[in-house]
């Protein structure tokens, strides 16, 4: 299986703190890697050095066989888009969905003006909202519909890389279900490569196919899913799992059960 993300000796420090301890992970063309881990534990600075928003103090990040560096051009920035736990972090309040979704599409040059209002439409409607919702700012949508939006956002750039950070926690019980369903959807109707961050084992069970594990900065532990659930490595692992009030069971044609 081709490699979409190779990730080498990645470290980050802060003063006397070390963020990011010789990180190195890979992530095949196609496939969901789930991160996890305790708050602090460096899942979300991996992220965004790999989205070009931190620069690291050392190690190499490739995608697609081609380095990414320091200074990334206009073409490397669109490979990789970002959704964040809280949607309003990439939705520019003043603008409708509308500007929103044609601002991406012009800038990055993915389609051509004529046809901009056309893919908008297509876009709404792959994340489940209507047409109408383009003339809308986002305050006057919920905030599941406003990460639906942010998904709607990132995809519009047809990036080669989708990471998701946290992007069910800030949401209720129910709509986290939804968003979380919309994702599995996406994940099989557009062969999506993403990283997605979650604490919720069951969220990372269902979506997933590789399991990585982050503590106190270093990675501890990277297995296919059901090496992971059912026989983990590392102490750590083991600690988080029986953490879980009961559960996940092995994945059915319908979904997960947990």
């Amino acid at each position: 299986m081709e490699l979409a993300l190779q990730v080498k000796n990645v470290s980050v420090h802060y003063g006397g703190f070390t963020a990011l301890d010789d990180i190195s992970l890979d992530l095949q063309q196609h496939k969901v890697l789930g991160l996890v881990g305790e708050s602090g534990s460096g899942k979300s600075t991996l992220a965004r050095v790999i989205a070009g928003l931190i620069t690291p103090d050392g190690g190499e990040i490739t995608l697609n066989s081609q380095p990414l560096l320091k200074k990334r051009s206009r073409a490397q920035r669109k490979q990789i888009q970002m959704i964040f736990q809280n949607p309003d972090a990439s939705l520019n309040p003043k603008h409708s969905v509308r500007q929103i979704l044609s601002e991406a599409l012009l800038f990055h040059r993915i389609v051509d003006r004529a046809q901009v209002e056309k893919r908008c439409k297509e876009l709404l409607a792959k994340v489940h909202i209507e047409e109408s919702g383009l003339d809308r700012f986002p305050h006057e949508f919920s905030g599941g519909q406003r990460q639906r939006i942010a998904i709607a956002r990132a995809l519009s750039v047809e990036p080669s890389l989708l990471i998701a950070d946290e992007p069910t926690s800030a949401l209720d019980v129910s709509v986290q279900r939804s968003v979380l369903e919309l994702f599995g959807k996406l994940k099989e109707e557009l062969n999506l490569t993403m990283l997605f961050i979650s604490h919720d084992l069951g969220v990372i069970h269902e979506i997933s196919d590789t399991v990585a594990v982050m503590r106190q900065g270093r990675l501890v532990e990277l297995n296919p899913k059901d090496r992971f659930f059912a026989n983990p490595e590392s102490e750590y692992s083991l600690e988080l799992l029986s953490a879980v009030p009961r559960m996940p069971k092995p994945s059915t044609p319908g979904g997960l059960t947990t």
